[in-house]
């Protein structure tokens, strides 16, 4: 209840979407925006998002055009359309990681789990070509390959980029896009807790005070004589 996201990791996570994650899967409801104050500051947003051209218009004459991206796009997505996306993946559908910690079952465990978690097949069990043997998926048997490896990249602060890591990081931006009040609405509940602490007493105080008299009275009855 009283614990809030590492931001230092939700930074490492954001550099490992954006360096292996986002080859394959969108993120089409985060805009560059939202990592300010959480894990990049304003001119470093900007600097990421001016990174990408992105498709807008029309202009003047009517025609598209491509422009440096700004704080207010969303994240650019690896492909066209679905087709152009299932034709790049053997007919797999990458799903769009915006809200994926909270669609799962298990949230950010489930996804380090499937991050970490490839293995040989079993004896006796076989893989359908393009499928990779994974016994937390359903089905044992998952088309994405391995993603995640030691020192597959480099982090910004120097941190070693273990797979354990590296999955560990990336599933904590992952929880943080899903829910990126999370820590705020925390904090307006810890102070709700404190104010209705103080209100609470208040009202015991007064509700003592006030009918103290009336439940403490005696009500004696004399017949007429």
């Amino acid at each position: 209840m009283f614990q809030s996201l590492d931001h230092s990791s939700v930074r490492r996570g954001y550099q490992v979407y954006k360096d292996v994650c986002s080859a394959c899967h969108s993120m089409n409801f985060l805009a560059f925006r939202n990592l300010i104050g959480v894990s990049h500051t304003e001119a470093e947003a900007k600097t990421i998002a001016e990174e990408y051209m992105i498709k807008d218009g029309p202009d003047d004459t009517g025609e598209m055009f491509e422009r440096p991206g700004k704080l207010s796009d969303y994240f650019p997505n690896p492909y066209k359309n679905e087709e152009e996306a299932r034709a790049a993946n053997s007919g797999a559908l990458p799903p769009d990681l915006s809200y994926i910690a909270l669609a799962r079952h298990g949230g950010e465990d489930y996804l380090y789990a499937i991050l970490t978690g490839y293995c040989d097949p079993p004896a006796g069990v076989e893989v359908r070509e393009g499928l990779y043997y994974h016994p937390y998926f359903p089905g044992q048997a998952i088309a994405m390959a391995p993603a995640l490896y030691n020192e597959i990249i480099e982090y910004e602060d120097g941190t070693p980029a273990t797979l354990s890591q590296l999955a560990k990081d990336v599933c904590t931006f992952l929880r943080w896009a899903a829910e990126p009040e999370h820590d705020t609405r925390k904090l307006m509940g810890i102070k709700m807790l404190m104010i209705m602490s103080v209100l609470i007493g208040g009202a015991f105080y007064m509700k003592k005070s006030r009918w103290s008299v009336l439940k403490t009275r005696k009500i004696a009855y004399k017949p007429p004589a």
